[in-house]
């Protein structure tokens, strides 16, 4: 039986390919490491595989500013490919820096495409520092992603990010992102509550922490699902009575079970 196949894409820089490699692996699917060097070069195919994983980390040290460079690497290398990837109903996910190279390369938010206009952006933490802590987050109602179907109404997973904060060129763009069902997560307290600093860690508009794309199926994130697969990736897993799996374990096997449907 045929599995599904991760492209997990690395470069200088990427520091979580590993935890996303595995976090797959988990979910029952093949999983390939591939620098970004060998689909610009031809001596891999993006069309060989189901979904498109952009790990978290600082891909060329966020020169410029964080994900730029690797951004418009995709944007002005590999656009062709991407776009065919997208067409053909394959899966996408940025996290962390993954997420801040997917805006900037104006795949997301993705109302029509690839946008040649950036409509958003991951900006400068509210608290001017780098934050490292476990957050809350919860889906919103009737959001379109297909890497949150089902998921726990309460949610915890790690950030670990100096330019975090979600926004966008104009209200408009805020406004069409929660009526279309495209603003995925918001960051909330520990009772599912909207609520600023530290459960918003970064000062995100309207809390968001995670969208997707017109389609559901192009999906970024800041917090780290990866990091949170298992009860014992939890920081209290010695006190509480955990269930054995992590809460971020289900973004990456609904992304597996999804692109089952596209293997011949």
């Amino acid at each position: 039986m045929k599995k599904v196949k991760v492209l997990v894409l690395r470069t200088a820089g990427t520091n979580c390919n590993y935890e996303t490699d595995y976090a797959f692996q988990l979910a029952g699917a093949d999983v390939e490491q591939v620098h970004i060097n060998r689909l610009i070069k031809g001596e891999k195919e993006l069309s060989s595989y189901q979904i498109l994983a952009l790990p978290g980390g600082f891909a060329y040290g966020d020169d410029i500013a964080a994900g730029k460079i690797l951004a418009n690497e995709l944007k002005y290398k590999l656009r062709d490919s991407i776009e065919k990837f997208i067409a053909d109903g394959k899966l996408m996910i940025g996290i962390c820096n993954g997420f801040q190279v997917m805006v900037k390369a104006g795949l997301l938010p993705g109302f029509n495409g690839i946008s040649d206009i950036q409509e958003a952006t991951l900006y400068n933490n509210d608290s001017g520092r780098f934050e490292c802590r476990w957050v809350y987050l919860k889906a919103v109602e009737n959001n379109k992603c297909v890497f949150t179907k089902n998921i726990k109404q309460l949610v915890y997973l790690p950030v670990a990010h100096g330019e975090g904060k979600f926004t966008t060129i104009d209200e408009g763009v805020l406004d069409k992102l929660e009526s279309e069902g495209q603003a995925v997560f918001k960051y909330v307290d520990a009772d599912g509550n909207l609520t600023g600093y530290p459960w918003n860690p970064n000062g995100s508009d309207r809390n968001i922490a995670g969208i997707c794309d017109a389609t559901g199926r192009i999906f970024g994130m800041m917090p780290h699902p990866e990091r949170h697969i298992s009860k014992y990736n939890h920081p209290r897993w010695t006190r509480e009575n955990l269930d054995e799996e992590g809460d971020g374990l289900a973004i990456f096997r609904n992304a597996v079970e999804y692109a089952k449907g596209l293997l011949d």
